[in-house]
């Protein structure tokens, strides 16, 4: 829920499947809303100064001991670089590990058929174009209400979400960071419930 104290600089929808991005200037809230519920939001940070140095899972899931994200986790880069901080969280489980999904994944994973499906991957580079990004720059993602489950032999489950309708993740700036996000159009498995839904993207200082 957006504080009464804070005022909206940036109140944006993301229609299903399609990317998004912005920059989050150091001290600004972002609020990622989940509006129909079980929706991934597969999302990658640079600093905004230097898109080298950029969001790093390992260097993250290191510092944390927990491979989950949730309320009070720091997302850092592989130099130490503190990006973002989770601030507030209605879910409390979010994936570091099951990557974006990509027309060459859909197809290992569900069939020569999926081929043509857009994916994650894809909407990064469309997006990231606009910064000056490309392929290279791409690297392990987090998936914002994505449940995965770690199963007792190591395998990874993708599941049902934990989220549900009007559920949030907040993010606090740490310094001015790139956010760019790909409302997964994953249609399947159940991470979207195999139905792509909008998400609301609240930025406020």
């Amino acid at each position: 829920m957006i504080a009464a104290s804070r005022t909206v600089v940036l109140d944006e929808t993301v229609p299903a499947s399609s990317p998004w991005s912005t920059v989050v200037r150091a001290g600004e809230h972002l609020e990622i809303i989940d509006l129909h519920g079980n929706q991934a939001v597969d999302c990658l940070l640079y600093a905004a100064a230097d898109h080298t140095d950029r969001y790093s899972a390992q260097a993250t899931v290191t510092a944390q001991r927990n491979i989950f994200l949730t309320t009070g986790s720091v997302l850092r880069t592989d130099s130490g670089t503190e990006l973002m901080t989770v601030v507030a969280d209605d879910v409390g489980n979010h994936d570091t590990v099951a990557g974006a999904c990509s027309q060459e994944s859909n197809t290992l994973r569900y069939g020569h058929h999926t081929r043509h499906q857009h994916a994650c991957v894809e909407n990064f580079l469309a997006e990231g174009l606009k910064w000056g990004l490309g392929k290279r720059d791409l690297v392990s993602n987090i998936n914002w209400f994505m449940n995965v489950p770690v199963e007792a032999d190591g395998t990874l489950g993708i599941v049902d979400g934990l989220s549900a309708p009007g559920k949030t993740i907040t993010l606090r700036a740490e310094i001015d960071t790139l956010v760019l996000v790909s409302n997964c159009p994953q249609i399947n498995n159940p991470c979207n419930g195999f139905d792509p839904t909008p998400v609301r993207m609240v930025v406020t200082r």
